[in-house]
């Protein structure tokens, strides 16, 4: 292809600069966290089919947080995997266009997903009484909506923002996947309104999403300080940790990638906590609620046994 010509067939992924052999341990280790992070979730979404006691609001949030960490993992790591294995590095422009589509899209969501799910906790313990009449299931509808059209839109402005862009140079992409900044940077034009974009969303997604969420849990700690009994703190809390374990992890990484300003020494960490961001966040999600949450437990072991007398 010539030099000035805009339209680009693929990218070069350069990820980690590492040995044949040391991406085939990498494959098999990813795709069995990626399997765990599929079957984690899935589990999820199955106890909450199929046990009536999860038909609450919670749980019904907590169902789309799963649906978004499965496609939120899916957008990027089967290609992943796939350059692993094989030991290419490459991805078509049409591939690594819907990347950046379905990476801004799940992320999105999910920063806004886990800020609903912190004003459904503020409502339950702190007006427990008016609980059922503020979320009821038109108002989480709702929510959800407005969760999943937030991301899309975000989405839909970057993506016409860089169709407009040209790619005239090299173009090796210093990333394991099309991440948008790494993308941004092998353009020839002027990617300012791009940057400023990505800047823009991320406080939009990260920052007022997580100002909401600390004086939400700070209303919060307040009302369980004021319960009586050393049982209903032991709950309000066990709840209320749960979620603030994964807000700190997911918000905290995302901060680091996007808000802390760009320089060449920082590329090589930015690919580490993305990494992280990508694979072990989703993964990590479903472990800390059903772990920590007696109703997934009670949930998981009423399915246990319903199977041993089948």
């Amino acid at each position: 292809m010539e030099g000035n010509q805009s339209w680009i067939t693929e990218f070069i992924l350069v990820g980690f600069q590492l040995s044949e052999d040391i991406e085939v341990l990498l494959f098999c280790i990813f795709s069995l966290l990626y399997i765990f992070n599929l079957l984690a979730n899935g589990m999820i979404l199955g106890l909450i089919w199929l046990d009536l006691r999860l038909h609450s609001p919670m749980y019904f949030f907590l169902s789309h947080l799963a649906i978004i960490d499965i496609c939120y993992a899916s957008s990027n790591l089967p290609n992943m995997l796939e350059n692993l294995v094989k030991h290419k590095k490459t991805i078509s422009f049409v591939s690594c266009t819907m990347q950046i589509v379905l990476f801004v899209t799940f992320a999105g969501a999910e920063c806004l997903i886990l800020v609903v799910m912190a004003y459904d906790r503020f409502v339950a313990i702190c007006h427990p009484l008016q609980y059922t009449v503020i979320m009821n299931w038109r108002v989480c509808v709702v929510l959800v909506i407005a969760t999943w059209a937030c991301g899309f839109s975000l989405a839909l402005v970057h993506l016409i923002l860089f169709l407009k862009l040209t790619f005239c140079g090299p173009q090796e992409v210093n990333h394991f996947f099309c991440e948008i900044l790494s993308v941004l940077k092998v353009a020839c034009g002027d990617t300012w309104i791009n940057e400023v974009l990505v800047f823009a969303g991320g406080v939009f997604v990260l920052v007022g999403p997580l100002s909401l969420m600390l004086v939400s849990y700070m209303r919060i700690l307040w009302a369980i300080l004021k319960i009586q009994t050393k049982e209903g703190r032991r709950k309000a809390f066990s709840t209320c940790s749960s979620h603030f374990c994964v807000v700190g992890f997911y918000f905290g990484i995302a901060m680091m990638v996007y808000l802390v300003p760009d320089n060449s020494q920082r590329e090589e960490q930015q690919k580490i906590l993305t990494l992280f961001y990508t694979l072990f966040n989703p993964l990590l999600n479903p472990l800390i609620y059903s772990l920590r949450n007696a109703q997934m437990k009670a949930a998981f072991n009423k399915a246990l046994q319903k199977k041993r007398t089948i």
